[in-house]
């Protein structure tokens, strides 16, 4: 059962219906995340799109925003609306049958008459006024289990105005018709903070009316009700801000209707069918920058849908430009459509799951297989910020295969296209504190995290790789700070791919492509984003250790060339940094050799070998990681989270840091809800109430407070541990021991 459907049942019945249910509902499939949004400056510096770039951009932001869903839970109390008291316990007692048993007052012809008290029979009350033995005009009756109405009676029979008033403090204020609530009256529900006001008919909630759903009247329904049920035309409200205003029918969205995901910035305009989306429909997101270009663009889609997926026909008008028309099955083009890009490119044939297929209905390798390609001629597919630089790589292959083992890696690239861009976009992100002109490139510190975060470097070392993708024999050719654009990326995965692949694939037709594919599929795909190590772990403290980075580069670069001799590459071992712990007197009874072997290990093929990478070559990454793991260790009292010993701590940047963008991007409409999402009423709660709900929100108020508080003292706390250790612990030891070796150096050239 699909998330909506499960809404649809949870908001069938009124008594158990939450926030969470309804409000959750949103369709994202192809949902703006941080990623996608970043996107918009890549796409300008490309003079053409790439095949299928937007579709599967939108298919990956699925299982992220799904994920930030499965973690945000925007109002995550739950919407309780009014619980039905059980009938039977309420019900007025046959008050025309019931016998007195005791009664004191005012009498006429020996039968109660005037004002007085009677006892009835089971150890019911009533003090107020009778006429000719029956209760007429005002009084109060009191039930033997504590439920008390209070207010006019006719013949025994409430009658008129009245107020109702359960033993569990709820209550009734209004019109009374033959025992019942029947005309205007207002309800509080005190187990839930649930509260009515508006019109009933015998008993229920029927016309128009306004229900608060919470205390805090951040969760309201406005509108027209049938027997209990939301019924007509109606505006509901949730916690989180999320808004619909629109038709209903039992409890659900049915009609036409609107939609608004404020904090995921998100709209549908159209038809619902028993809670979800059904018809024709219009559904936007909306895509906010957030650095320096504060313009909006959006993802729009205009067409069919059936159960709350796209079906049907519909067209699909991306933000960068690019426009698909055409049949739809399931949230994916299917069927007969036509896909024009941006620049004018267009793919006309048949889709099946998101991709053109050929005439026997196959996954199309290239665009040329089953469908029309109108565009300008080219030898490349790719566009000018892709292009690979493969040719050394190629020399590897027979000459007369070249060419078309060149095309069908790029096509290779261009089937991952939006997920490539992502990645790129993602890390050359890591440590910024921001840019300019809002445009990031990936440095090769950035480069390497990657690498060892999708576990290249289980099969080949990070210097391994520098060799092999190095254009020339610049001297700076490992440095971190050397940026690398998006088609150094893409070529360097083609490069990696191949000398690590090569050999133990079964003879493929093209080998470069099914490389690219596998190390894509295994490695790449499933494990970017999820950052490890000490350098990017936390993203509050990278941009305090990017300070230390120039500096720390210096001494790796001075070490490097002290340990490693007479080689060419100058280039640390890791048995050259314990060598230099040594030499620093890093080491003592915080920092033992062993400690140090662990950090140095933590991401190794074989983290339980502690002298399994001693002789590994190790670039500045690898250097800057045990530096900031040393300081975790020798610095305990600043650091809230120990190093874990056993495996590499990794974090998913995706979850905290896209939801903030989310959350900061509100676009509540002026003069439609207020940023909390209340509802303005001119009958209000009763004092008492009012007065419990400010309690409640200054507590929950502070709480946020004090987590922030905490929050902040927690980052200030890594903040001072980085700075103590580096300017406390590791630069005055690299300083004295660099003096001291001056020193004996001068001592020896006298002597």
């Amino acid at each position: 059962m699909s998330q909506v459907e499960e809404e649809a049942d949870k908001d069938k019945n009124l008594a158990t219906c939450s926030d969470n249910s309804e409000e959750q509902f949103s369709e994202v499939k192809e949902s703006p995340t941080e990623e996608e949004e970043q996107q918009g400056d890549e796409e300008r510096n490309s003079d053409r799109p790439q095949e299928e770039r937007e579709e599967q951009q939108e298919e990956k932001q699925q299982e992220e925003q799904e994920e930030e869903h499965g973690e945000d839970k925007e109002g995550q109390d739950e919407e309780r609306e009014e619980e039905e008291e059980d009938e039977e316990d309420f019900q007025l007692p046959a008050l025309l049958r019931i016998n007195i048993e005791k009664y004191e007052g005012e009498t006429k012809e020996e039968l109660p008459h005037g004002k007085g008290v009677a006892c009835f029979e089971g150890g019911h009350m009533f003090t107020g006024t009778f006429s000719k033995g029956l209760m007429d005009g005002h009084g109060v009756f009191t039930w033997s289990k504590g439920m008390k109405y209070e207010g006019e009676f006719v013949s025994n029979m409430p009658m008129g105005q009245g107020t109702y008033t359960w033993a569990n403090g709820s209550s009734y204020t209004g019109e009374i018709y033959n025992g019942k609530r029947h005309g205007t009256g207002s309800y509080t529900c005190i187990k839930y903070g649930v509260s009515y006001i508006g019109q009933w008919d015998q008993g229920k909630r029927h016309g128009q009316g306004v229900m608060f759903f919470n205390g805090s009247k951040t969760s309201w329904y406005k509108g027209e009700w049938v027997k209990n049920s939301r019924q007509g035309s109606g505006d509901r409200c949730f916690p989180s801000g999320n808004t619909y205003s629109g038709e209903w029918k039992n409890n659900l969205r049915h009609g036409e209707g609107t939609m608004k995901w404020m904090k995921l910035g998100q709209e549908y305009v159209g038809m619902w069918q028993n809670g979800v989306q059904h018809g024709l429909g219009t559904h936007v997101w909306i895509l906010r920058r957030t650095d320096i270009s504060q313009y909006s663009r959006n993802n729009r889609y205009t067409g069919d849908f059936v159960h709350g997926q796209r079906h049907g026909h519909g067209t699909f008008f991306y933000a960068g430009g690019a426009v698909y028309e055409g049949e739809w099955r399931n949230n994916k083009k299917h069927g007969k459509g036509k896909f024009t890009f941006k620049d004018g490119h267009v793919f006309e044939g048949q889709f099946v799951d998101d991709r053109m297929t050929n005439m026997n209905g196959n996954r199309a390798l290239t665009p040329l297989c089953g469908a029309v390609l109108l565009s300008r001629s080219g030898s490349s597919v790719l566009g000018p910020d892709m292009t690979l630089n493969i040719e050394r790589l190629l020399e590897n292959i027979p000459e007369k295969r070249r060419q078309n083992e060149l095309k069908q890696v790029e096509f290779a690239v261009l089937r991952n296209n939006a997920e490539l861009r992502s990645i790129y976009s993602f890390y050359s992100r890591l440590g910024s504190t921001g840019s300019p002109n809002n445009i990031f490139l990936l440095s090769r510190l950035q480069l390497w995290r990657l690498l060892k975060d999708c576990y290249i470097h289980h099969d080949i070392t990070l210097t391994e790789i520098d060799r092999l993708i190095s254009e020339d024999t610049e001297k700076n050719n490992h440095s971190p700070f050397t940026s690398i654009p998006l088609r150094g990326l893409l070529s360097c995965f083609v490069i990696i791919a191949y000398h690590i692949l090569s050999e133990d694939m079964d003879s493929p037709k093209y080998l470069l492509a099914a490389c690219l594919s596998k190390l894509l599929i295994e490695d790449i795909l499933p494990n970017a984003k999820r950052v490890k190590g000490f350098v990017f772990r936390l993203p509050d403290c990278s941009a305090t250790t990017m300070t230390y980075m120039k500096r720390c580069w210096e001494v790796y670069h001075i070490y490097g060339r002290l340990y490693a001799g007479s080689t060419d590459d100058k280039m640390m071992t890791y048995r050259h940094l314990l060598w230099l712990y040594r030499d620093l007197h890093l080491l003592d009874d915080k920092l033992t050799t062993v400690k140090l072997l662990k950090i140095i290990t933590l991401e190794s093929p074989e983290p339980n070998n502690l002298t399994s990478s001693l002789s590994l070559k190790i670039t500045f990454l690898e250097f800057f990681e045990v530096l900031l793991g040393s300081a975790e260790v020798k610095c305990p009292q600043f650091s809230q989270s120990p190093v874990d010993m056993e495996q590499p701590s990794s974090r998913s940047y995706t979850d905290n840091s896209d939801r903030s963008e989310l959350e900061s991007s509100s676009l509540l409409s002026e003069g439609e809800f207020t940023n909390s999402g209340e509802f303005s009423s001119t009958q209000e709660s009763s004092s008492s109430l009012q007065e419990g709900d400010s309690e409640a929100r200054r507590l929950s108020a502070e709480r946020r407070e004090e987590r922030q508080r905490q929050r902040q003292r927690e980052r200030e706390a890594k903040h001072q541990m980085i700075h103590q250790f580096f300017n406390d612990c590791f630069f005055p030891a690299v300083e004295h021991h660099q003096l001291i070796t001056k020193m004996m150096k001068e001592e020896g050239l006298s002597s």
